[in-house]
């Protein structure tokens, strides 16, 4: 019943690709879209240079009236017939487009920010691709398995070469004046040399000359560039924030959330204290119950661990949240952590280590990862990651929004405390990002946002390890508009669901909820501003007069 219910709603939707719209006035259909987005993508990967994506200024420059053109075809269309998914893809090529010309124009990672230039990834992201500005040749250690195979380590070798031309081009590129990025951004070139130190370590003498070459070629480049950043950081004073105005552009042109700045100042404020408020009044609820006892051993937190696995699980299926599919508890299980020392610690797992139920409801993000790999999207501008991060609104919105559903709708109905790990959680998410939209508006430097994520994140929970706080700001700084997406994100799910629920009734039929989040899965992960569009035909965008 489950699985042939699955099926009725992935061939619904499937079947807005299938049917084509009538041709437009100089005979443009669905088709033609996608043989564009095929274009947009091989365009949007840059040509290489000894061995290495070309950043460089002249290659920009060369290559404008090709970007030109990509964009003129796409103006050419014509979609208000078109069946509103058919129309959802466009808006999600031109978002793409706005988003490369955003960081031409703007952003300008590869001259802004040293970051930029990390190669070495050690874990798979749980978003659709890395958070924050990457290049387009990243390693993924994380898909190696060791020890290497000799096809592996050719592989390897290969991929690794590509770190000393990426570097002696960093020393070029890099000519910005963003001090926070620039003094923060040397912290994960830094890093990625003990990375390949332990890489070197893990694959010893079994490497082949070629894979040892390969990674102390790397090793050399990167030390150098780290040299290079911190010779010139006396240098670097100039904001590292892109403005208000272009921070509500980029919101509204590329990641597609339809507010301003200042509309999203307002909304983390509200929800910073309701957050607040709503954790006090629990408390005063349960003064009279015991206090929670943080796991204390390896024993007991992988007891919790495992109870909050079985709990999700039967709360998802008893209660009719969302059809059940295979691959979610094993995505889940993967994920479940281990028992970490009290003093090392950071926000997350201090949460963990009390009850990991509502931490473990974020983890809806590997359930999304597994039906992407599993079930793709019949539509191919929907395969995969979308590009510049544009699913941040869907992803971490929606992940971080069924924390608080699923406990309205009874996750914790049988640990009343375990709720005021709920409030907590959101206020460190709207403290966060609060910060991180006074730094992008350069009226705190990353700093001073940072004590904003410190000071209002309840029990004093963001004081008791300093790399979380400096890894998230840092990342904020660098993709904006990603620090306010758990919360802008949830508030756009929370308005599709409302939406959704009151044409349900207007109807005269019964809601049901797992037919809201089987029908905004088979959506897939893209702005939920779109997804509110499929699902209720109401379009937010906002557009250009």
């Amino acid at each position: 019943m489950t699985k042939m219910r699955m099926a009725g709603i992935m061939l619904a939707c499937a079947s807005a690709w299938t049917v084509s719209a009538g041709a437009n006035a100089q005979g443009l259909v669905y088709e033609d879209l996608l043989e564009l987005f095929a274009d947009w993508r091989e365009f949007e990967s840059p040509p290489l240079l000894e061995g290495a994506p070309d950043y460089t200024a002249e290659r920009f420059e060369s290559r404008q009236p090709a970007f030109t053109a990509l964009r003129a075809r796409l103006d050419a269309f014509e979609i208000d017939a078109w069946p509103v998914p058919q129309q959802v893809d466009w808006h999600l090529v031109q978002a793409e487009m706005n988003g490369y010309d955003f960081n031409r124009r703007v952003l300008k990672p590869w001259v802004r920010d040293p970051a930029f230039y990390k190669t070495t990834w050690t874990y798979r992201s749980d978003v659709p691709a890395h958070e924050g500005p990457t290049h387009h040749a990243v390693v993924e250690l994380w898909t190696y398995d060791f020890p290497l195979s000799a096809a592996e380590q050719r592989r390897l070798a290969s991929e690794l070469a590509v770190i000393p031309p990426l570097t002696r081009q960093a020393k070029v590129n890099l000519t910005g004046d963003a001090r926070d990025l620039w003094v923060t951004g040397i912290r994960d070139i830094r890093r990625q040399g003990n990375v390949l130190a332990q890489l070197a370590e893990t694959v010893g003498d079994a490497a082949s000359a070629e894979l040892a070459t390969a990674i102390a070629e790397a090793r050399a480049a990167t030390d150098e560039l780290v040299a290079w950043l911190e010779a010139e950081a006396s240098s670097k004073t100039g904001p590292s924030g892109i403005g208000k105005d272009n921070y509500t552009w980029y919101q509204q042109n590329v990641h597609l959330v339809p507010m301003t700045w200042e509309e999203e100042v307002r909304l983390l404020e509200r929800e910073l204290a309701r957050a607040w408020s709503s954790l006090k009044l629990e408390e005063q609820r349960n003064r009279h119950l015991p206090p929670m006892v943080a796991a204390g051993t390896p024993e007991e937190y992988d007891a919790l661990a495992e109870d909050a696995v079985e709990r999700i699980m039967r709360f998802l299926r008893e209660k009719d949240i969302v059809t059940v599919a295979d691959y979610m508890e094993p995505a889940l299980r993967a994920h479940m952590g281990s028992f970490i020392p009290e003093d090392q610690r950071h926000f997350f797992w201090i949460t963990a280590h009390y009850d990991p139920a509502p931490l473990f409801t974020h983890f809806w993000h590997w359930f999304e990862l597994a039906r992407m790999d599993t079930e793709p999207h019949p539509s191919p501008i929907r395969q995969g990651a979308l590009l510049y991060n544009i699913f941040d609104s869907r992803n971490e919105g929606t992940a971080t929004g069924v924390e608080e559903m699923f406990m309205h709708a009874g996750l914790l109905d049988d640990s009343p405390r375990s709720r005021e790990l709920v409030w907590i959680l959101l206020a460190q998410r709207a403290a966060r990002g609060l910060g991180s939209l006074y730094a992008h508006a350069n009226e705190m430097t990353m700093e001073d946002a940072g004590r904003i994520h410190q000071e209002w994140t309840p029990r004093g929970w963001m004081k008791t390890e300093e790399e979380l706080l400096i890894f998230e700001q840092h990342l904020y700084l660098r993709q904006p508009g990603y620090g306010t997406s758990y919360v802008t994100g949830k508030f756009l799910l929370e308005q599709t669901l409302a939406d959704y629920a009151k044409q349900v009734e207007d109807r005269g039929e019964e809601f049901q909820l797992r037919d809201f989040f089987d029908r905004l899965n088979a959506i897939d992960s893209i702005p939920i501003v779109l997804g509110r569009w499929e699902l209720t035909g109401k379009n937010g965008l906002v557009t250009e007069e």
